[in-house]
This record gives C-alpha cells, structure tokens and sequence, in this order.
C-alpha cells in the first residue's frame, strides 16, 4: 500500500532523545548538598550567644537563671511565664523573648530574656538582665524588671563587669 501511487506516505519515526540523565542526578545530588553546607555554614557562623549550648558553661548560666528561686513562683522561669500567661488572659499582647547569654570575663555571664507587651498606643519591651557568678553559684539581678522577679532577701547584685 504505501508503494501505490496516491496513497500517502507515513512519516518517518524520528525518536526523540531523553533529557541526559548526567544533568537530572547532578541536581539529585546538588540541591541536598547546597542545602546542607548552608545549614553547616549558618551553625558555624551562628553568634555563641544565640547558641548557649555550644558552651557548656554558658548553658550552666542560663540554667541557674532559670531555675533560682523567684518572689512569686518557685523558679524565675515559672515566674516570667506566668506573667505571660496572666497577660495573654486579659487579652493583652505580649511575646517571651529568647534567653540570651554573654561570657563577660572569667567565671561571669550575662544571662538576658526579653518581654515585649502591648501597651494602651504601643509595644515596649521590658529587659530582664541577670549577671552569674559560676565560681560562686550566685545570680544578680542587673535590671529593675529582673530584680522585682528575685526574692527579697537575695544578696544585692553584684556591679557589672566592664568589657
């Protein structure tokens, strides 16, 4: 039939080329890649302060912070966090901060935690400042709002350390 005068021709079968695989498993394996060495590049390049736990001694700060005894509450954490909770019941706006720590010199820290509330017209944020004295064990409140947190008969805090 095909040879007959009249009839059409098929058209020729053209095969098309597969995209070449080489460019499909280079990307595979490229974009995980990229992804991690960003990841390892941000933790490396990461401020310690943001990750106490990359020093075990500025996580032992934040620890005795945390968990030295309060006015109002048995820890300073419980405490901040039930002032938040109070807040956000009355409807009021307000966001816990993240704990922060700073090596100052030898055995002493500055642990800060930040409590940003809504006001009547606007935010504003209260700084709650402690310094630790690991050789001793001892926190300090640095702040008014730190200290209206620490029990009354806590020792007085200790002067900040210049840098």
């Amino acid at each position: 039939m095909n040879g007959e005068p009249g009839t059409p021709l098929e058209p020729p079968i053209t095969s098309r080329a597969a995209p070449p695989r080489s460019l499909s498993r280079l990307l595979h394996y490229a974009i995980p890649g990229l992804l991690l060495v960003a990841g390892a590049a941000y933790w490396m390049l990461n401020p310690p302060g943001l990750n106490p736990m990359a020093d075990p001694r500025a996580a032992q700060a934040i620890a005795l912070v945390q968990t030295h005894r309060a006015a109002q509450a048995p820890t300073v954490l419980q405490a901040l966090s039930n002032r938040v909770k109070t807040m956000e019941a009355r409807g009021q706006g307000v966001r816990l901060g993240e704990w922060r720590v700073e090596r100052l010199q030898g055995d002493f820290y500055r642990v800060s935690v930040w409590v940003r509330e809504q006001g009547t017209k606007q935010w504003f944020e209260r700084d709650y400042v402690w310094q630790v004295d690991l050789g001793r064990q001892s926190v300090g409140a640095m702040t008014s709002p730190a200290g209206d947190l620490m029990p009354r008969e806590s020792p007085p805090p200790q002067p900040p350390i210049s840098r």
